[in-house]
């Protein structure tokens, strides 16, 4: 059985995890609490990627490395999915209108 990968369910999964710690913590999930952690995964991923590549202190070997760069990944893939649910963004829609226009008008997108 293969596991459901779209991004509904994705982002349905998001906002269970995110509902869940929101209810344990507390948190009013407000436009500076999304943006906030925006900011907050995307400097996790840069740090993450830093130490991957020998530019940050480092304890672990190259899949730990690795795998550390994937979860923060994961946690900033899902704080976007959040945002867009949140704003009732359509992100396959938004993606083909945005950058499906600068691909040729006989490419398949």
């Amino acid at each position: 059985m293969t596991e459901d990968r779209s991004l509904d369910r994705l982002s349905a999964l998001s906002q269970a995890v995110s509902d869940i710690y929101a209810a344990r913590f507390g948190i009013d999930r407000d436009a500076v609490w999304h943006l906030a952690k925006l900011s907050e995964e995307l400097g996790e991923v840069q740090a993450a990627f830093l130490k991957l590549n020998g530019r940050g202190r480092t304890s672990g070997d190259a899949a730990d490395l690795q795998r550390a760069l994937e979860d923060e990944v994961a946690d900033l893939f899902a704080q976007i999915l959040l945002f867009a649910r949140w704003q009732g963004v359509d992100i396959p829609q938004a993606v083909a209108r945005k950058w499906g226009r600068y691909l040729p008008q006989d490419q398949d997108t």
